[in-house]
């Protein structure tokens, strides 16, 4: 057991951080999704790589066993918003790091409409501008469920509409002048 203080690191860095297509892949999602670093990108990749590693030793183990704890692994999923109702435990492992990406709050907000980029959407949730249901979230990569997801709520921002100011009163209408008619000139 650790020290609470310092809780074990829920990431792990790529073998080799300097392979060129590796670097333009998380370039590309952390510019897609609007990520604040790549920790964050590599966050999902573990977890990501958890599910799979348990639907792999799901599918290695007898049928009892994968039938018991692979129902429990896909309600779960579906739950998650994952995997759709109805799907075999092969399907879990075609699952990508965007499907994981795509489950956060700042990424539904953006698609959503209610920002015009995932900064702004980012930008929207750690100043407070977002509800799920009555309560207020506050961090980008909360992962909504699926059963979450229709009560998202853009409660102040770009997405909702502010109180009007007063109207003031309209200026009267200033007479138009009539144009001199032009004399013909003496020849």
């Amino acid at each position: 057991m650790g020290d609470p203080k310092k809780p074990r690191k829920t990431y792990s860095r790529p073998k080799n951080p300097w392979r060129s297509e590796q670097l333009a892949q998380e370039l590309y999602l952390v510019g897609t999704y609007g990520l604040r670093n790549k920790r964050e990108l590599w966050k999902t990749q573990g977890e990501l790589s958890n599910v799979r590693k348990q639907a792999r030793h799901l599918l290695a183990a007898s049928a009892d066993v994968r039938a018991k704890d692979g129902k429990k692994l896909l309600d779960s999923l579906s739950r998650r918003g994952l995997v759709a109702e109805g799907v075999a435990l092969d399907d879990v492992l075609n699952l990508s790091v965007e499907d994981f990406l795509g489950r956060r709050l700042q990424t539904l907000i953006y698609k959503k409409g209610a920002a015009v980029s995932p900064l702004q959407a980012r930008q929207l949730i750690v100043h407070g501008h977002i509800k799920i249901g009555k309560r207020t979230v506050d961090i980008p990569g909360y992962r909504v469920t699926a059963e979450e997801e229709g009560s998202l709520q853009v409660t102040g921002g770009i997405g909702t509409p502010k109180a009007a100011p007063p109207a003031a009163p309209a200026p009267a209408p200033v007479p138009a002048e009539q144009p001199a008619a032009v004399a013909p000139a003496a020849a």
